[in-house]
């Protein structure tokens, strides 16, 4: 009984990580790409492309890797 209860709650704080760490990553990616598309729109392209192209990258591992193939997958299966 207690190994159960244990890997529920070692299952849930995975989850939870999860959860946070989607967020976070989802918040900075959106961030980043303001941040780039207002440098783009300033004349400083490299800084904005760079900016754009990590928001991006912020925005795929939040939002799909994450919130997608883990939370979503994990609620779903449940």
């Amino acid at each position: 009984m207690n190994a159960i209860v244990t890997e529920s709650l070692a299952e849930f704080a995975g989850l939870l990580l999860s959860l946070v760490a989607a967020g976070l990553l989802t918040v900075v990616g959106a961030l980043t790409e303001s941040a780039g598309l207002a440098n783009l729109l300033a004349g400083q392209s490299m800084l904005g492309l760079w900016e754009l192209w990590m928001g991006a990258i912020a925005l795929y591992a939040g939002v799909y890797l994450l919130g997608y193939k883990r939370v979503v997958a994990y609620a779903a299966a449940r």
